[in-house]
C-alpha cells in the first residue's frame, strides 16, 4: 500500500496528536494542526480510512491503527535521520534541518534508509533531542522533565526542545543553551516563574518562565 505524500503528513499529524495512538483526535485538531479547512480534512480522512491506517468516523474523531502507527514511524525515522545527516555531514545549523527534511522524508526507499542509518552509525537522536525509531518502529524514550520545572539549586542536562521552530532554536543558540549542555538553577522568580541558569559552570542565563517550559532536562 502507497500513501501519498500528502496522506503520510496527514497520518504523521494525527500520530503526534494523539499521543502516539494513546487517545482519540478531532477533525478540527488535525485542521488546525495541517493549517487547512475542516472540510478538507474529511476527505483526506476517508482516504486515509479506505487505506486502514485509521478508523474514521465523522462526529466520532480519528484513532490510527497499528498499520497507521507503523507507517508513522517510518516516516518520523527517516525525517529524523535525515536532520542528523544535515547536520553533522552537510553543516547545516539545527534550525535549518526541518524544512529539508521535510522533503526528504517522503523518499521511499528502505535500503537508503538502513544505509544512512549504518553511515551516520546508528543515532538515538536527531539534532533536537527527539528519539530516532530504529527499523522495527521502536524508539529509546528518556526520563526528561521541562526546566521550569526543576527545584531550585537542582542540576541536569539539556537532552531536548520541545519547541523545534527556527525562531525558538536561534534564541537558544543566541543565549548559549544547547542541547548536552549542563545547567543548573540558580534563581526562580517567584514573580512571573522566570529563571536564572548556570550553563556549564561558566555562563548564567537568565529566561523566562515560557523559554524554559520548552527545554527539556535530565535531572543529575
Amino acid at each position: 500500500m502507497n500513501l501519498t505524500t500528502a496522506e503520510e503528513n496527514y497520518l504523521k499529524a494525527i500520530y503526534h496528536l494523539s499521543d502516539g495512538g494513546k487517545k482519540s483526535v478531532s477533525t478540527n485538531d488535525v485542521a488546525g494542526e495541517m493549517n487547512t479547512k475542516p472540510a478538507s480534512v474529511s476527505d483526506m480522512l476517508r482516504k486515509l480510512g479506505e487505506k486502514e491506517v485509521i478508523e474514521y468516523r465523522k462526529y466520532y474523531g480519528v484513532n490510527i491503527t497499528d498499520e497507521g502507527k507503523k507507517r508513522a514511524l517510518q516516516t518520523i525515522r527517516k525525517h529524523r535521520l535525515w536532520e542528523v545527516f544535515l547536520v553533522e555531514k552537510l553543516n547545516f545549523a539545527w534550525d535549518e534541518v526541518h524544512e529539508v527534511a521535510e522533503e526528504l522524508e517522503h523518499i521511499q526507499s528502505p535500503l537508503l534508509i538502513q544505509r544512512l542509518d549504518a553511515f551516520l552509525n546508528y543515532p538515538k537522536f536527531d539534532p533536537h533531542g527527539d528519539p530516532i525509531p530504529d527499523e522495527f518502529g521502536d524508539v529509546r524514550a528518556r526520563p526528561r522533565i521541562p526546566l521550569n520545572e526543576m527545584e531550585l539549586n537542582q542540576s541536569g542536562q539539556i537532552v531536548a526542545v520541545k519547541d523545534s521552530s527556527a525562531a525558538f532554536l536561534r534564541y537558544l543558540d543566541k543565549v548559549g543553551a544547547y542541547i548536552g549542555a549542563r545547567i543548573k538553577v540558580l534563581d526562580k522568580v517567584e514573580f512571573d516563574g522566570s529563571l536564572e541558569i548556570l550553563v556549564d559552570q561558566k555562563k548564567n542565563i537568565f529566561m523566562s518562565k515560557d523559554v524554559a517550559g520548552n527545554i527539556l532536562v535530565l535531572q543529575s
